[in-house]
């Protein structure tokens, strides 16, 4: 028995296998500019639904952000004294191929940073 069509096909079916996907690598932004700070705080305002206050090293050291809730005040409604007992929103930064993508540890929801590089922590 002629085993070439056999091997052939094996190695047909082997390199028809997709490759596996990428792997998330927690990140951190590196040279950060107007341009990705602007695509940071876009991204936020669409997880969020608000906008929010973010220094310009954010993501620079850690793959890490932590937001926390401070509801905003009016004339007829102050800021609450005391602690507010909320938990902070917690965001991770991951690389994924070429991509920084960032993470909404609440409910793993992923979106996608545009203008912005980052390297593996």
């Amino acid at each position: 028995m002629d085993s070439k069509p056999l091997v052939a096909a094996a190695l047909f079916l082997a390199s028809c296998a997709s490759a596996p996907d990428p792997i998330d690598e927690p990140a951190r932004i590196i040279e950060p500019d107007e341009n990705s700070r602007a695509a940071l705080r876009a991204t936020l305002h669409e997880a969020l639904g608000v906008s929010v206050t973010i220094s310009d090293a954010a993501l620079t050291d850690s793959s890490l952000l932590v937001i926390e809730n401070q509801p905003p005040a009016t004339m007829e409604n102050p800021v609450p004294q005391g602690r507010i007992m909320d938990l902070p929103i917690q965001f991770r930064l991951v690389r994924n191929g070429d991509d920084c993508i960032l993470i909404n540890q609440r409910d793993r929801s992923r979106y996608r940073l545009t203008n912005t590089t980052c390297m593996p922590e």
